[in-house]
C-alpha cells in the first residue's frame, strides 16, 4: 500500500538532504519515497510542490559541492540576476578549487580555477563575483559573434559595466580564451536588447555600413516620436528587427502607426529579419542602398 505523503512545515518548499530529514525525525524513509517529494539527485529532495527550476537544481547542488567551489559561468550570471541565460535542463555551473576532487553527477558542469578573493555570498550562495563571471564567460570557447552577443547580454542585462569589463578583460596575462575575449568587449556595445541586435550590428561593421546609433530616439519638432534599434540621423534611416514589427493581437494597430509616425517625419525603415541574418551580403548592399538613396 502506497505511503500516504506527509509534508511536515519544516520541509514545506524546501530542498533538503535526505539523510538529514530522517536523522532528525522528521520523516521515515518510507515517506521520503513518497510522492510529497521530488529527487534532485542522491541523498537530495525537494518538496514535489515546487516548480523545478534551474535555482532549485543550483540549492540541490549547494548541499553536496565541496568546501571552497562556487557557482559560476552561466549559473552565476543568472544568480545575479541576468535573464534567459539558463533553463531547468542545463547544467549547474560550479568552479572548484585546485586539490579539491569532486565528481558531480552529469547535470553539473565542473571546472577547476583559482577563485580566492573572488567569491561572494549571493542569497547564502557561493558565487564568482560580477566582474570574474563576466570575464569567465568572455572567455568562453564559442563562435566569435556568440561571445559578443554574450557580452552584450551581461551588460544590458546589468550584471557588468562595459568599462570595467574592458579593463578587466586586457588586463589579463595571456591565457586559454583571453585573445577572443579581448575581442569580443572590444567588439561589444552593451546596447542590443536582443542577441538579433547584436547579431545585425556585427555583419553590418563587416560589409563596410557607417556605424548606426543603437536605440535612437527619433525626434520631430522637439517631441518625441519613436526610439528605433538602429539609425543613420543625418539620413534620417532606421533600422529595426522584425521583432517589434508584427501583428499579434493588440500590437499591429500600434506598431502600424509608429511606423507611420516614422515616415510623417521624413524617416526610412530597413526592417531585418531572420532570414537576412543568413545572407549578410544582401542584408549590407539593401543598407547601403539605402542610404545612398
Amino acid at each position: 500500500m502506497p505511503t500516504a505523503p506527509a509534508v511536515p512545515p519544516a520541509l514545506a518548499g524546501r530542498v533538503f538532504r535526505g539523510s538529514d530529514a530522517v536523522g532528525r525525525g522528521l520523516l521515515t524513509a518510507a515517506q521520503l519515497r513518497s510522492s510529497a517529494w521530488r529527487r534532485l539527485r542522491q541523498d537530495v529532495y525537494v518538496d514535489a510542490s515546487v516548480p523545478l527550476t534551474h535555482r532549485v537544481r543550483v540549492a540541490g547542488v549547494r548541499l553536496v559541492m565541496p568546501a571552497g567551489a562556487a557557482f559560476a559561468d552561466l549559473t552565476a550570471a543568472s544568480l545575479w540576476g541576468v535573464p534567459d541565460l539558463v533553463g531547468v535542463d542545463d547544467p549547474v555551473d560550479v568552479v572548484v578549487p585546485p586539490g579539491e576532487r569532486w565528481t558531480p553527477s552529469s547535470d553539473v558542469r565542473a571546472r577547476t580555477a583559482e577563485v580566492a578573493g573572488e567569491v561572494v555570498l549571493r542569497g547564502g550562495a557561493p558565487v564568482t563575483s560580477r566582474v570574474r563571471t563576466a570575464v569567465d564567460l568572455a572567455r568562453r570557447p564559442g563562435p566569435p559573434d556568440e561571445r559578443v552577443v554574450l557580452v552584450d547580454r551581461l551588460v544590458a542585462g546589468r550584471l557588468v559595466g562595459l568599462p570595467d569589463l574592458r579593463s578587466a578583460v586586457h588586463s589579463l596575462p595571456r591565457c586559454r580564451g583571453s585573445a577572443g575575449a579581448r575581442l569580443a568587449v572590444d567588439l561589444a556595445d552593451g546596447l542590443a536588447e536582443s542577441p538579433q541586435e547584436t547579431r545585425t550590428r556585427l555583419h553590418l561593421r563587416r560589409g563596410g555600413v557607417p556605424a548606426p546609433v543603437a536605440q535612437f530616439c527619433v525626434l520631430q519638432d522637439g517631441r518625441f516620436v519613436a526610439r528605433v534599434d538602429f539609425a543613420w540621423p543625418d539620413r534620417k534611416v532606421a533600422l529595426e528587427y522584425d521583432g517589434l514589427w508584427h501583428a499579434e493581437p493588440g500590437r499591429f494597430a500600434k506598431d502600424r502607426a509608429r511606423l507611420n509616425a516614422l515616415q510623417a517625419a521624413g524617416w526610412r525603415v530597413v526592417f531585418v529579419t531572420a532570414r537576412d541574418l543568413h545572407h549578410p551580403a544582401e542584408l549590407v548592399a539593401r543598407v547601403l542602398a539605402v542610404l545612398a538613396a
